[in-house]
């Protein structure tokens, strides 16, 4: 299915399909831990006290006017979220795309998401070889979403399905003698290239293949969660990121230190390389990113995508 089809089908996920990109790029050939803060449960979200979020840089502007927003909210792994939601141990969690197709009658909470438009630098597929020669595929821990982005162009765009070896957060890169090797964060971030025969930024290589953006997390609930009280919550966790985008330059300057980044690093990196806004092109790419990963057995088959990309009983408000 092309483009244009999942363009049709994103129109018709919601009311209005919200907010469109501009940017067209042509296609391809073929933290440290943030401190959980339990603020007074505002009397708008009493019906939901189990919200889970992110604690990686990359989520801070979503994150960043949570504290004030009335929202008990704990904070862990991504992995860890996706598997709390599942359990039933949270009603609300940030959550890799990937675990949101692989959960059972999930929706969107919210048009507040992390993605990219290009290059994300943060999420890197080094080579020791070429791509279309690579059998052993060592990945980062920390992200599901980005493990299967790689599994997926490397299969769509080389022909290949390597074994796949998990790479522990504490592990140096070094330890692995794996063809390619997936690093996520600060990691991807820092790492240099020398050693390398070649490096994929998978925001960029996803972006130019299929001339659409990439959705990396989104705000997930559980199908059990009444939607009356999703309506509440929705406008808190899309103010919190409203918040952020208006205070990157204050975040960059107290994160830019523990990530081992300048300030002006920093802020170009929250700003020039992350977007937060879930519209029209972010759900045709989710579309298109469930239809291949399922083709490859990365994700159930089977999901009614209008139900699950479309928040159910919730406005857009962006």
């Amino acid at each position: 299915m092309d483009n244009d089809s999942f363009l049709r089908i994103a129109s018709n996920l919601t009311p209005g399909g919200g907010r469109a990109s501009t940017d067209e790029r042509p296609p391809l050939r073929n933290g440290p831990r943030l401190a959980a803060v339990a603020a007074p449960c505002h009397s708008a979200a009493t019906a939901v006290d189990r919200v889970g979020a992110v604690q990686y840089l990359n989520t801070r502007p979503l994150v960043h006017g949570l504290a004030t927003a009335g929202l008990e909210v704990e904070y862990d792994l991504p992995s860890r979220l996706a598997d709390r939601l599942a359990s039933g141990h949270l009603d609300v969690a940030l959550i890799p795309s990937i675990e949101f197709f692989r959960g059972v009658g999930y929706r969107l909470v919210s048009d507040a998401c992390i993605g990219c438009r290009g290059p994300v630098m943060s999420v890197k597929l080094f080579f020791r070889t070429r791509p279309d020669r690579v059998e052993h595929l060592a990945v980062d821990e920390g992200s599901r979403t980005s493990v299967a982005l790689a599994r997926l162009l490397l299969a769509e765009r080389c022909g290949v399905a390597p074994e796949v070896e998990v790479l522990r957060l504490e592990d140096d890169i070094s330890t692995t003698v794996a063809d390619a090797v997936l690093l996520i964060g600060d990691r991807a971030i820092g790492s240099q290239t020398g050693n390398f025969q070649e490096v994929w930024d998978l925001g960029d290589e996803w972006c130019r293949w299929t001339g659409l953006p990439f959705v990396f997390a989104v705000w997930a609930a559980r199908s059990d969660v009444p939607a009356e009280t999703l309506r509440r919550v929705e406008p808190l966790l899309a103010a919190a990121r409203d918040s952020g985008k208006a205070n990157l330059a204050a975040i960059a300057a107290v994160e830019a230190k523990p990530h081992r980044l300048t300030v002006p690093q920093c802020l170009g990196y929250l700003r020039d390389n992350l977007h937060y806004d879930l519209g029209l092109r972010e759900r045709a790419a989710l579309a298109l990113f469930y239809d291949r990963a399922s083709a490859l057995s990365l994700a159930p088959r089977g999901l009614n995508l209008s139900a699950a990309l479309a928040p159910a009983g919730l406005p857009m408000a962006h």
